[in-house]
């Protein structure tokens, strides 16, 4: 398990990252006069980045190591310091990032804010099961990514202990899996680095309250730090309270040859997300739900002891350790499959304009259906316990710097599936029926271990360039036995090794100027979640039912990015295209005409694009822009499973969910010596729906002519304001307006089978509209206000 980069340093810098591309020559004449454009307005005064200054030192590889300067690198990274994220006035961290970050965006399809669903370039860091990762997320050193499924906690973070953001572009080997699109690295505050006390409380919209305390303090080479994050919140939907708390530590000591801390965290949390909405509900009520309860509880204990040895001034050993366990318990009210199976099977009908089924199979499970219930309160139970070692050395020579190291880790799941029969009330809550018992529906017991070898080097080739090269070697192994209906499967366990290799070079073409370009590649082995669900003559349902764990091929990411950054004081300008390429992307396909499916290797995937940024500061105004395109699409042809179509896709067929264009402007005006006021602007495009990447509403029936329908989610752009008053030193009021206009809009959207049309269960004997297909999406938040007191001593 990779180690993250070390801590920035200083303010943020909204540096954009993106890598080469190819094919894209009339973009990449479009980025470089954007940046020209950019860069005279940042001249002229039309732009500033006050809140966002650059940072000149930053870490580049695993652990924290011997720190380079930013133009030597390849490609481009992104950085925030405490002081940034303390402006976000409220915000949590997956919501900062995407309101500040160029490339990354959030879909908000549970409706919990710390269960976002965050992109970068269109690849995904999220805490939904069974949703394809590519994103790999460390916190100091250890990554936090779940063994079962790749999934990202938000909540688990201690953010009132965060120090540095670092978010690395592209497929780097550095970071080692899954690092497909990037790679973001947290590192924690000290008691050296934070001194004093600090508190933030603050209260809004939807009885949501959040308090941030810290404690640092540092002497005689000894240091302590302590941090703790509250959180509740009724919810602006119905039945979506939810509450998490997380307490972190470190102590450690500095000394004249070495250093050594000792980290420990602690956290639960209890989440409720309620998921997308059919177009006819949300029409009528965006706070509704559709169905109830959907409740997530986590619970993490992590500790890591790390130390490094200054061998010399110019040469650094690093080590460190660690254990982390998790569990995650889950409760989720849901349509029974039985039920579903009967209502098709009588002639309600899950294809639009179909014919009824058999009168002989209706009177079949008609016989059947009075004893059926229509809900299933299905309970998930996840155990995850991992360990893990790794060590660094780096060191600088005249005209060199290079660094080594090597990685090891080992993790063990318990994963159990229950279901108990249920029905639904009037408001469509599940309730479980007390007659019945819960029964065990699957599990699985699986381990994964990896080991990983790495090295990199930058050579000072000329005065003013730099190259650097990169490569790292792993394998791996993921074993596991399923158990379903009792019966347990034998013991299945597969091997991964691959050496990813990376190449670029950063040359200073003028004062403050820099060109980069850079070629890498990356891998993401198969979680168990995927091998127990990859079987098409046993498919399961998402995201947790498990039938047999056949082989699957490691994906592999090449990306290749070129771009160039200008600086010049605190006025920064930078101009990126990209291109990654995955090899056997790890998507769900369908099973025929059921809602069932399995893990299945898709050939060929594609992201490019080009992001652009722009900052700079002119008296008491500053300004900072970004501007993103992405192309994410399939490159092969294939047919995917969205729920409840097939869908075939071709070259070119864009990737659901990921909006095509994102811009992002931020203005600050510094009214007086105590008080700044800020505005933000999010725009987004238009997103494709997932089960309609071929623009059909259904698959037509033997002689039916398609049925074309476009049922993208709608372009939006949204306002924030802030403000910042500071009556006296260490004092500050803070408030946040989000989504100013109130503006309905949507963040993601699926193709789905409404069992509740018109607001009633669809039953084949009884009143009412037959279930039907329709689209369901994921409602944005409306209106909020947040105000709070931060206090530093």
């Amino acid at each position: 398990m990779a180690a993250v980069p070390g801590a920035a340093t200083g303010s943020a810098a909204m540096h954009g990252v993106s890598p080469g591309a190819g094919g894209m020559a009339r973009r990449t004449r479009v980025a470089l006069a954007a940046m020209l454009l950019a860069e005279c307005a940042g001249m002229s005064g039309a732009y500033a980045a006050a809140s966002m200054a650059s940072v000149e030192i930053v870490g580049m590889a695993p652990l924290p190591g011997l720190d380079v300067e930013r133009k030597t690198l390849p490609y481009a990274v992104q950085t925030a310091s405490d002081a940034t994220l303390a402006r976000a006035s409220g915000d949590n961290l997956a919501e900062f990032l995407a309101r500040s970050f160029t490339g990354i965006n959030v879909n908000e399809i549970s409706g919990s804010p710390f269960q976002n669903d965050l992109t970068y370039r269109g690849f995904r860091a999220s805490p939904v099961l069974g949703t394809g990762q590519g994103i790999s997320v460390y916190l100091d050193g250890v990554r936090v990514n779940e063994p079962f499924g790749d999934v990202v906690n938000w909540d688990m973070l201690p953010e009132a202990a965060i120090g540095s953001v670092l978010l690395a572009p592209g497929s780097n080997p550095l970071y080692g899996l899954n690092t497909l699109g990037g790679a973001l690295a947290l590192n924690t505050r000290s008691g050296v680095s934070a001194p004093g006390f600090e508190a933030a409380l603050s209260g809004g919209s939807h009885r949501q309250r959040r308090a941030g305390l810290s404690y640092g303090a540092a002497r005689d080479g000894w240091h302590v730090f302590a941090a703790a994050t509250l959180f509740g919140d009724g919810g602006w939907r119905a039945h979506s309270d939810g509450r998490l708390g997380n307490l972190f530590v470190k102590l450690g000591r500095m000394q004249a040859g070495h250093d050594w801390q000792l980290t420990m965290l602690g956290g639960e949390s209890r989440l409720v997300g309620n998921g997308l909405l059919p177009d006819s509900l949300y029409e009528d009520d965006r706070r509704a739900v559709y169905t109830w309860p959907d409740e997530t509880r986590n619970r993490l204990r992590q500790a890591q002891l790390s130390m490094t040895y200054r061998v010399s001034t110019d040469t650094q050993l690093t080590t460190a350790a660690y254990v982390r366990n998790s569990r995650r318990d889950t409760v989720n009210g849901d349509i029974d499959d039985q039920y579903a199976d009967y209502v098709q099977a009588c002639g309600a009908g899950f294809l639009p304009g179909g014919p009824p089924r058999e009168p002989d199979a209706c009177r079949y499970t008609q016989g059947q259906g009075a004893s059926l219930h229509t809900a299933s309160m299905n309970t998930t139970s996840t155990r995850q316990r991992s360990q893990g070692f790794s060590a660094q050395w780096s060191a600088r020579l005249p005209g060199y710097q290079l660094m080594a190291g090597a990685t090891h880790d080992r993790s063990r799941v318990a994963f159990a599936q229950y279901g108990q029969a249920a029905g639904f009330s009037t408001a469509r809550g599940a309730i479980a029926d007390d007659a019945s018992d819960r029964e065990l529906d699957a599990s699985v017991d699986g381990s994964a271990r990896s080991s990983s070898a790495y090295a990199t080097g930058t050579w000072n080739a000329a005065p003013g360039t730099w190259l650097t090269a990169s490569a790292r070697y792993g394998h791996a192994r993921v074993a596991s036995t399923i158990a379903n209906g009792g019966v347990r499967q034998p013991y299945e366990s597969f091997g991964y090794r691959k050496l990813n290799p990376s190449l670029g070079i950063a040359h200073e073409a003028g004062p403050g100027w820099t060109v980069f370009i850079n070629a890498a590649q990356s891998n993401r082995v198969p979680t168990v979640i995927e091998l127990g669900c990859a079987n098409p003559a046993q498919p399961c349902r998402l995201p947790v039912g498990l039938q047999s764990d056949p082989y699957l091929k490691q994906v592999v990411a090449r990306t290749v990015e070129a771009g160039t950054r200008w600086q010049a004081g605190r006025d920064t300008v930078t101009a990126t295209v990209y291109r990654t390429i995955n090899r056997d992307d790890i998507l769900f396909h369908s099973a025929g005409l059921t809602q069932h499916g399995y893990f299945s290797n898709f050939a060929r995937t594609r992201h490019q694009g080009l992001d652009l940024s722009a900052g700079a500061e002119r008296g008491p105004y500053a300004a900072r822009l970004s501007y993103s395109w992405l192309d994410a699409a399939y490159g092969a042809q294939g047919t995917l499973f969205t729920g409840t179509r097939r869908v075939a896709v071709a070259p070119g067929t864009r990737i659901a969910g990921l909006p095509r264009h994102t811009f992002k402007l931020a203005l600050d005006w510094k009214a007086a010596s105590a008080l700044t006021l800020g505005a933000e602007l999010r725009a987004v495009s238009s997103q494709g729906t997932q089960g309609n990447e071929d623009g059909l509403s259904a698959d037509p029936e033997d002689g039916e002519a398609p049925r074309r329908a476009d049922l993208r989610t709608r372009g939006h752009a949204l306002l924030a304001l802030r403000l910042s008053y500071k009556p006296q030193p260490g004092w500050e009021l803070f408030a946040r307006v989000n989504n100013v206009a109130n503006r309905r809009y949507e963040t993601f959207g699926a193709v789905g089978i409404d069992m509740f049309p018109g607001g009633r269960l669809a039953s084949p004997h009884g009143a009412g509209s037959a279930a039907d297909l329709t689209r369901f999406v994921a409602p944005g938040a409306p209106l909020s206000v947040a105000a709070g007191l931060r206090y530093r001593f």
